[in-house]
């Protein structure tokens, strides 16, 4: 069966049907989340968040973008939640190895919690565009589609996230 198929018996109330489409998804839920915080630990706690949003607010969803599309913004939305009110249980650990199994070196891990906390700090959109664009390798347009603006701002935040993050880079190279 396929995704609208799932969605549409799901949205009617059928509990395997939401099952199944949760299992076929949760994966896509737990790597987006992954890549927003850098952590197994906290994924999980925002992956969980966004399936129980996601059992809540199918009936919301109008087949009028790409599914993927819909579930980033739900995954996006559930992760600055979690952000603003779990913060405190933020586990303090290095960044882990990858969700899909690609073991990550240590060093690498370092630099994503760096440059997720630079992210951060350029203001809001930055991260979840950066990550939009770059981790899941979507368009400009479509990266806008999923955030509710336009392909043009999209392309905006690309420019001056690279240009502040060459900025601090050229600062730390005249530092050391």
């Amino acid at each position: 069966m396929d995704d609208q198929a799932l969605i549409r018996r799901a949205q009617e109330g059928d509990a395997a049907a939401f099952a199944a489409l949760l299992d076929r998804h949760y994966d896509t839920i737990y790597r987006f989340a992954w890549k927003w915080c850098g952590h197994s630990a906290n994924a999980e706690d925002i992956a969980q968040l966004a399936s129980i949003k996601l059992a809540g607010s199918l009936a919301q969803y109008r087949f009028q973008a790409a599914f993927t599309s819909w579930l980033y913004r739900l995954v996006i939305s559930c992760a600055q939640d979690w952000r603003r009110g779990q913060q405190r249980h933020d586990h303090e650990a290095l960044p882990e190895d990858e969700p899909d199994g690609d073991a990550s070196r240590t060093e690498d891990g370092i630099y994503l919690a760096q440059l997720l906390e630079q992210l951060d700090e350029l203001g809001e959109g930055m991260k979840e565009t950066a990550l939009l664009v770059h981790a899941e390798g979507l368009s400009h347009a479509e990266a806008g589609a999923v955030l509710g603006v336009s392909e043009s701002t999209i392309s905006w935040r690309v420019h001056t996230m690279r240009k502040q993050l060459a900025k601090r880079d050229a600062r730390l190279s005249n530092v050391v």
